[in-house]
């Protein structure tokens, strides 16, 4: 068995110390080179090492020695050498230190005294601490209070010990005689918690009787003394309404640390609204007035569980917390505005709403270095708010539209998302919006802005007007026509083929050439011309950002801006009466498409066009030769009516989450209800009776009742051992965050005594055992519980593996029994979570690890395949169910989830059905750590074939 350890230094064993230099050390008379020996000797022994030659030699020259710093030293070897042999008798020569410990106890000097009484606090031998009680008594009346406190622990660890009552018979009168009579905080505090720990009523009783007092004690008193009321009432719940009045009265007290405490005890304690409330505002108060970021980050999580089971409550203090957001830390105001948007009612919108907007206009002063990714997770907010109540929309997405040319790309994608959204939504707030998006188009610089944007203006321009300001704003932002010198093309051509030395070519051949409407001519030469290679037409200072992002090489930006603009052409076919500004219309956007196609098979460009874009662009120009009811129908009507479904659907899987998250509680039609009305109120104030009323609406809706239920528990019980062996176990594996709890039955079926029964686990993987089961003497034919903790710190699967030995007193020799292995799998870990589509994007790129899994299973239908995956991995599907629809014989779709640990898993499904009906692709998994990436592909690999 493993001993305890108090102690604990790091110790690098790259140049051991030799025995004997440190005993040199030890009896020469340099205190520096004594303190060196004793400090290698300390390691030594803390690394397993016995050194049972030393001691005698620290006895002689190490004991008598007056250094503060050797005898500290001194305290630290006697506290971890060895001083009881193997059958637990003190070892003859720990007679020695007695002596000399009492006349540490005795020393004139107050640090000695104190190191020896803190020491003492350590000890576990009563042979050795027995005559040194009378010592340890008088310092219980040292004038010097570092000595007194000191005194009070030992009393408290002697008294602890298993012999402790009958060497200290009166100690806790003792201590409550000098906690009655005690001025320093330190020294009462540790009266107060000896009687706490060891004489539990007396603690009760000096608190009840001193009860107008308490908060005029220090701070530390006052920590013990939560920690007591806690205890008492969670023991006995029906005294709580005497306790609870004295931490109230603990609310007002100087330190925040009691406050916090305070506050921690009255939730846990009370459910009472009038409770809950002044523990909120305190939370809230220490928000505001602390200034380390880790403390508003615990004080944050406060307050999101209180919103979690007393929304009510929260929401009246929903401005308080939105005060936090002056933090510069993204930390804190992440989950400021986390908790806030849970707690938006109709009644507080419009202030929460006022108070964003302006936090918003603050970020444009630059003054801080992460304004831009603070502005994006307030924007995110807004928008959040504005699709619950649609009626502030008005109010704020004009300001947001300020943002669409912002830096940081990541905000100004979601500003144009929540114009879109708004627009769809908000249909008396289209044209204004419209008229906005045309007049701030030039700002734009981001090409996935533009793609949004120009989408916009394509599906929402819809009167004439509008129309033709839409065709001409994308006609000012390309600038113009067109994008590059088209006559010096074959130049460049012919160029290239000459010697790199020769700046100027002979040219007599004819050659084609574009004018200024855009028109071609043949030019003919014969002479020496000088030749510069083909350049980029910039187009003038009033060009706009369509331009630039097009000669970057942005095709995919190309066929948006090619789709828009037959989009307005083909609606102002419908809404334009005059012929003559339709044809002008559709003779510029052709001009436009043509030179698009021109410039992405031109030189100029480090890339051609794509395939893609290239296609889509030449589908632009047939429309304007064919636009039938059917295909106008297609172009004007069905990509919005798809839009409109995906909003719908986005609508549905929130309210589903929400249900989700929703407490489903049922109470018994037996369960027994208290009727506080019919009770007597004698003596109970507002705050007792409040509690009451609450503790009878949980028990009424169920909520006292545990949501594990006992078939669950039946389906986690793992058989470790055969019907056949002598003893038979069975373990129940309860999976919590950060440990597991083996509960294991062992049952002896034999008829004789089993003694000395082990349970001897160890483990593979990211598993650690906390402690070792002690040995057990098992009854015939009886049972034995016996409970393992193990911590994990990853969510890599894990194997815990074993056997049980023991003991017959008819057989010498030990039996083993080889348990079953007990796997622990990775879907204990992971939970289903949700994430935007562009976070898990950005999640994707930055991940280095990847897991590249195979498709092979004999499932033929690849939407049954998904939905086997996605229950197998216990993951979240974040394709929407519309683009999954239909039979095309191609699937692609992500998964997501998150582990307890905070690490993301993410897993795209890409599936093809062959021609012979079988399924091919890969299911890759990404994610920061090796562990969840490998874990969770073993796990695919076993449960993909459509196995259980």
């Amino acid at each position: 068995m493993e001993k305890s350890c108090t102690l604990l230094i790091h110790f690098d064993k790259g140049t051991p110390a030799i025995a004997n230099e440190i005993k040199e050390a030890l009896e020469g008379n340099d205190v520096p080179a004594k303190i060196d020996a004793m400090k290698k000797a300390v390691m030594l022994l803390l690394n397993g090492e016995t050194l049972p030659q030393l001691f005698i030699t620290i006895v002689r020259y190490v004991l008598p020695s007056e250094d503060h710093t050797v005898q500290k030293l001194l305290l630290l070897y006697l506290e971890i050498i060895e001083k009881t042999d193997l059958k637990g008798r003190i070892l003859p020569e720990m007679i020695l230190i007695c002596q000399n410990l009492r006349n540490n106890l005795q020393h004139p000097n107050e640090y000695i005294r104190g190191v020896t009484l803190r020491f003492l606090c350590r000890l576990n031998e009563a042979e050795i601490i027995e005559p040194l009680i009378p010592s340890v008594l008088q310092n219980l009346e040292h004038q010097h209070p570092f000595i007194r406190r000191n005194a009070i622990l030992a009393v408290m660890s002697i008294y602890k010990l298993p012999q402790g009552e009958q060497l200290l018979v009166d100690a806790p009168e003792m201590i409550e005689k000098v906690l009655s009579t005690e001025q320093d905080p330190s020294a009462k505090r540790n009266a107060f918690l000896m009687l706490f720990n060891c004489a539990h009523d007396r603690a009760i009783n000096y608190l009840l009787t001193h009860v107008d007092r308490v908060s005029e004690w220090g701070e530390l008193l006052q920590m013990v003394v939560l920690e007591l009321i806690r205890k008492v009432c969670r023991t006995n719940r029906g005294e709580k309404g005497k306790y609870i009045k004295i931490i109230i009265s603990l609310l007002n007290a100087p330190s925040t640390a009691v406050i916090y405490e305070c506050a921690g005890t009255l939730v846990s304690l009370s459910s009472a609204p009038t409770a809950i409330r002044a523990a909120a505002n305190t939370y809230c108060q220490l928000l505001l007035s602390q200034s380390d970021n880790n403390v508003k980050l615990i004080v944050l999580d406060r307050l999101n569980e209180l919103k979690s089971s007393h929304s009510d409550i929260m929401v009246d203090l929903i401005m308080d917390v939105l005060r936090a957001l002056s933090s510069p830390n993204l930390d804190i105001q992440r989950k400021t505005l986390d908790i806030v948007l849970e707690l938006v009612t109709p009644r507080n919108i419009n202030e929460v709403v006022l108070l964003l907007k302006k936090e918003v206009m603050k970020t444009q002063s630059g003054e801080l270095e992460k304004n831009g990714e603070y502005r994006q997770m307030l924007i995110q907010a807004i928008h959040s708010c504005a699709i619950k109540f649609p009626e502030v929309a008005s109010t704020v997405v004009h300001l947001m539209m300020d943002f669409l040319g912002d830096g940081n790309v990541a905000s100004a994608i979601d500003v144009i998302v929540f114009v879109r959204e708004i627009i769809e939504t908000n249909p008396k707030l289209r044209v204004s919006i419209i008229i906005r998006l045309l007049d701030t188009f030039y700002q734009i610089r981001a090409a996935q802005v533009c793609s949004c944007a120009l989408w916009i203006i394509g599906e929402y321009c819809l009167s004439p007007s509008e129309v033709e300001s839409g065709i001409a704003t994308i006609k000012q932002c390309l600038g113009e026509l067109p994008f590059y010198s088209v006559s010096e093309e074959a130049e460049a051509i012919d160029a290239s083929k000459k010697t790199p030395q020769s700046n100027s070519i002979t040219v007599s051949s004819r050659r084609p050439a574009i004018l200024a409407d855009g028109t071609y001519a043949t030019q003919s030469a014969a002479s020496e011309t000088a030749f510069s290679p083909p350049t980029i037409v910039q187009g003038s200072l009033t060009s706009g950002n369509l331009r630039s992002l097009l000669l970057t090489g942005d095709f995919f930006l190309s066929a948006v801006v090619a789709c828009t603009l037959t989009k307005l052409v083909l609606r102002l076919e419908e809404v334009q009466p005059s012929k003559v500004e339709v044809n002008k219309a559709t003779t510029q956007a052709l001009l436009i498409f043509v030179s698009l196609l021109q410039l992405g098979q031109s030189p100029v460009l480090s890339h051609p066009i794509d395939n893609d874009s290239y296609d889509r662009i030449v589908l632009c120009i047939r429309l304007f030769c064919n636009t039938g009811d059917e295909i106008r129908k297609k172009w004007l009507q069905s990509c919005r009516q798809s839009f409109v479904k995906m909003l719908s659907e986005k609508q549905l899987q929130e309210t589903e989450e929400l249900k989700a998250k929703a407490q489903v509680s049922h109470a018994q039609p037996d369960d027994l209800i208290d009727f506080y009305h019919l009770k007597s109120r004698k003596g109970m104030s507002q705050l007792e009776l409040e509690d009451e009323v609450q503790d009878d609406l949980k028990r009424a809706t169920g909520e006292f009742v545990k949501d594990a239920d006992d078939a669950n528990k039946l389906n986690r019980i793992l058989q470790l051992t055969g019907f056949s062996d002598p003893v038979y176990a069975e373990a129940y594996v309860t999976v919590h965050h950060y440990d597991i709890v083996l509960d294991i039955t062992v049952i002896n079926r034999t008829r004789e005594t089993l003694q000395n029964l082990c349970l001897e686990l160890a483990t593979m993987g990211d598993l650690k055992l906390v402690e070792r089961p002690q040995n057990y003497t098992v009854a015939p034919e009886s049972s034995k519980q016996i409970k393992v903790n193990i911590k994990v710190s990853s969510t890599e699967t894990g194997v815990i593996f074993g056997n049980i030995v023991y003991e017959t007193s008819n057989v010498l020799e030990r039996t083993v029994v080889v348990l079953n292995d007990i796997h622990i799998d990775i879907m204990d870990y992971i939970s289903p979570a949700i994430c935007m589509d562009t976070a898990f994007r950005t999640m994707w790129a930055e991940f280095e690890w990847e897991n590249k899994v195979a498709v092979n299973t004999v499932i033929k239908n690849e939407k049954e395949f998904l939905d086997h995956i996605i229950k197998s991995t216990n993951m979240k599907c974040l394709t929407a169910p519309s683009a999954l629809d239909g039979e095309c014989g191609f699937l692609a779709a992500n998964l997501y989830a998150k582990s307890v640990f905070g690490e993301d898993a993410l897993v795209n499904v890409s599936i093809e059905k062959q021609a012979d009906g079988k399924l091919s692709g890969y299911i890759r998994i990404r994610s920061k750590t090796q562990g969840i990436a490998l874990s969770l592909g073993d796990k695919i690999t076993l449960k993909q074939k459509g196995g259980s």
